[in-house]
């Protein structure tokens, strides 16, 4: 939602990397294309005032005129402020000292309540909670059924006593009453001990007198400890005022915010927190009910200025990925194992548990500029990928070595594929097998001057003396292959007694006189014998 903005502000941010030092001009330059930037994504006009104002008062501050890197720390003024305007610190959800927790959701027609519903009882019971669905929407037609489809997939029961308002039909029920169908939740989820009540309310094409007074009245029915104002992140400017008119009329303690993942300017996030005074708690990115996460004001700024959001990443891969997994993986690899295709694809099944990749690629640092390749990557590539390793027989998993040309053919047909797709596949796995392997010794080198650290891998000595003095290994092995070879065959040799031992300071054996800082290691009595001696 956001690239237009973020490839606006990378742009700007660009300009000031080449200069050493900031005039008052160029900040006056920079805070104007800003502006520009945020009114083009339709940000409310009160909001990109206040915003470009404290930008420019800060720029022209001693914190920046005696910044040895003037544009990085206007980068993270500019960072702080996104981060107050979003709201500031994350706000967690309030629940009650007595369950069940009341969570009244309310909004216009069209925003998403229903579906988002599901994904915030979803996300509720994943963290150990009962939750309760109530379909208090009797004005839409199929909002009921809806709302019991939703909770069906999300594993929530739906307390739902009217069927509402269906396709083609008006309301003709006398007994169709929101407000008693609330109350009747709140007793059900007390008795059946839920701890946590979600509603679901009508909303309008608008905002008028009949929903408010509605949305107030089961308001006042359930005593609700959270009350959620979902707003659709697509509708602009006018999104900021339904919120306004939500404020004063019903009141609302958060806002959630729904179909972020659309291709709109996105103003309306980056405005409602500032205008309203109220935290964003939620976001929906997507159709799907795990498209739903936790809204980090400082993480949402990082990716507008497309600096990634490595944070959440994590925390999705910690969700998608089997700890005991993990950790037999890295066992297996400390232990010298190979990383095989059964191995990858256990990865690659990992991966789309944690969701689309485009969503994932887009929340690493510098993206921004891979924008394109991004949106054209192949979803369905991960399929593919699964479909050629699982015709392969389990030896040809193990070792890949053993897939020859007719192999390939077979392995091709059975999945459906080409020869080539199998061919690049196998160039990635050794790609990835060859980092595994310099990951499992510690990146090939360890830590400098600690070698590979234990159980990462690496090779054991077998019994050879692999300590010497400082400065003596570097020049006793030479840069040519051959050379090398034949002076580690005389140093085996010579350590088994057939050849004699190369005098104290020479390197190659042609008794160059010795060094103070050369001097023999001292050896344990009792191991002269295996180093001929």
């Amino acid at each position: 939602m956001f690239a237009t903005l973020s490839d606006r502000l990378t742009s700007t941010f660009k300009n000031l990397r080449t200069k050493g030092r900031l005039s008052e001009a160029d900040i006056d330059a920079t805070v104007r294309e800003i502006r520009r930037a945020l009114l083009d994504a339709d940000v409310a006009v009160p909001v990109v005032r206040e915003f470009t104002g404290k930008v420019r008062e800060r720029a022209l501050s001693a914190e920046v005129t005696g910044a040895l890197n003037p544009a990085q720390q206007v980068v993270k003024i500019v960072n702080d402020e996104l981060v107050a305007v979003l709201g500031g610190e994350q706000r967690a959800l309030r629940f009650a000292k007595n369950p069940p927790t009341v969570i009244l959701l309310a909004g216009l027609q069209g925003a998403g309540k229903t579906t988002l519903a599901g994904k915030l009882a979803r996300h509720l019971r994943e963290q150990g909670h009962t939750p309760l669905l109530v379909a208090a929407d009797l004005q839409r037609p199929n909002a009921v059924t809806q709302l019991q489809v939703v909770g069906e997939r999300a594993g929530v029961p739906v307390f739902a006593p009217h069927p509402g308002a269906q396709e083609g039909h008006e309301l003709a029920a006398p007994d169709a009453d929101p407000v008693a169908v609330a109350r009747d939740g709140l007793a059900t989820a007390v008795s059946r001990q839920h701890d946590v009540l979600i509603v679901d309310t009508a909303g309008r094409l608008g905002v008028d007198a009949e929903m408010m007074q509605q949305a107030a009245d089961i308001r006042d029915a359930v005593q609700p400890d959270e009350i959620l104002f979902v707003i659709d992140a697509m509708i602009g400017q006018d999104a900021v005022t339904t919120a306004q008119a939500f404020a004063e009329g019903v009141g609302f303690t958060g806002v959630v915010l729904s179909k972020l993942d659309g291709d709109a300017r996105g103003g309306a996030a980056l405005s409602v927190a500032s205008v309203t005074g109220r935290p964003i708690l939620y976001a929906s990115t997507g159709e799907k009910l795990t498209d739903f996460e936790v809204f980090h004001p400082d993480r949402m700024a990082s990716r507008i200025l497309d600096m990634g959001d490595v944070l959440s990443l994590i925390e999705q891969a910690e969700k998608a990925f089997d700890a005991e997994q993990a950790e037999a993986m890295a066992g297996k690899l400390a232990g010298g194992e190979d990383f095989t295709l059964d191995d990858f694809l256990t990865q690659m099944q990992g991966l789309r548990q944690m969701g689309s990749m485009k969503k994932m690629l887009g929340m690493l640092p510098g993206m921004g500029q891979m924008r394109d390749a991004i949106e054209n990557f192949d979803e369905r590539e991960v399929d593919r990928i699964e479909a050629i390793v699982r015709s392969m027989t389990p030896g040809e998993r193990t070792n890949p070595k053993i897939i020859n040309g007719s192999r390939r053919a077979r392995i091709a047909r059975g999945s459906g594929t080409t020869a080539t797709d199998v061919n690049q596949l196998l160039e990635r796995f050794a790609g990835a097998q060859k980092m595994m392997k310099q990951m499992a010794r510690g990146g090939g080198m360890g830590m400098p001057g600690m070698g590979n650290l234990p159980g990462m891998g690496g090779k054991k000595s077998r019994g050879r003396m692999t300590a010497q003095p400082k400065g003596r290994a570097a020049k006793a092995k030479s840069g040519n292959p051959a050379k090398r070879a034949q002076q580690e065959r005389e140093a085996a040799a010579r350590a088994a007694g057939q050849l004699p031992k190369a005098p104290a300071g020479s390197a190659f054996g042609l008794g160059a006189p010795a060094k103070a800082e050369d001097a023999p290691l001292e050896i344990p009595p009792g191991l002269e014998k295996f180093l001929g001696r």
